[in-house]
């Protein structure tokens, strides 16, 4: 094989860019991810997405998660979906629609699937699915990086990724996999979330760094990408998620929901001005040929 068709054969990042927008109703679509599992990156997810409902957005909700949906327990939804015609109604709880595999598929029975399955069952939850106007899509993600990553950057465009990590290196190596493909299919960061940051005791008060400290934190400096906020380490926000009530709607006064509203909070901001950015940053024709004509600087 010659040099030029080796090279012609190789996938380039452009190729995963979406061709067109199966969901133009929504205005932010977000992706929350982890490098590895077992850090509450569904617990994350979920919370977060009632968050932002209860600060007055729009918001639906993706468990992209085919083989391990979690998501309809953790919102505590029994109703399944509906249907309009050939189109799937998402079911709802606290506010905020959802759609997940788990809906469709008994408790006990695992998914077997390979990718191209997994691939087509995305796609339709992106286009059979009535979404409607929402401000905010959170997708939950499988752990990892994988089928459904890169199926996303192909189907819609993306506002950006949320990585959920613990502070102990073991998972931030992960989270650096993940930072960096993200960056491969050109899907910004929006930020790392540190989950599980620190554990206060209900009786003494004393605080224990159970999973270390502080390695979200210096993931995000090293990536230079934002830092969202830590959230405290509690057997409440986990109960929250066994009984179906997120702890943001359980305990509105707990440590852990104030740092889910904060980062809900920083989220809102963050998105509005990009929005704004892009309304106000359009260069008009005249300054583009100011800019062509204009010879480069020399150093």
């Amino acid at each position: 094989m010659s040099e030029e068709s080796s090279k012609s054969s190789e996938p380039s990042v452009d190729s995963t860019a979406p061709i067109d927008n199966p969901i133009p109703g929504v205005k932010h679509v977000i992706a929350v991810s982890s490098g590895k599992g077992g850090v509450g990156k569904s617990t994350v997810t979920a919370n977060l997405a009632v968050a932002l409902s209860l600060a007055g957005q729009k918001v639906g909700l993706m468990d992209a998660d085919i083989y391990g949906p979690n998501i309809p327990t953790m919102m505590g939804i029994t109703q399944p979906p509906g249907k309009d015609d050939k189109k799937i109604l998402p079911a709802e709880g606290y506010g905020v629609k959802v759609i997940s595999m788990g809906f469709f598929v008994p408790e006990e029975t695992p998914v077997v699937w390979r990718g191209p399955m997994v691939h087509s069952a995305i796609q339709q939850f992106f286009r059979d699915v009535v979404w409607g106007e929402l401000d905010y899509l959170l997708i939950d993600l499988p752990p990892g990086t994988g089928d459904v990553q890169l199926t996303l950057a192909q189907l819609v465009p993306m506002t950006g990724a949320i990585t959920v990590t613990t502070p102990q290196e073991v998972a931030l190596q992960d989270v650096r996999k993940g930072i960096v493909m993200f960056q491969k299919v050109n899907v910004p960061i929006l930020g790392v979330i540190e989950n599980m940051s620190y554990y206060v005791c209900g009786h003494c008060g004393e605080r224990t760094d159970i999973f270390s400290h502080g390695g979200g934190e210096q993931a995000a400096r090293k990536f230079e990408v934002p830092f969202l906020g830590s959230i405290p380490l509690d057997p409440e926000i986990r109960h929250s998620g066994d009984v179906g009530k997120p702890i943001v709607i359980a305990n509105p006064s707990s440590p852990q929901t104030e740092a889910l509203k904060a980062i809900a909070a920083t989220l809102i901001e963050k998105t509005m001005r990009s929005s704004s950015d892009d309304q106000e940053g359009a260069p008009s024709i005249s300054s583009l040929l100011q800019k062509i004509k204009k010879p480069l600087d020399k150093k």
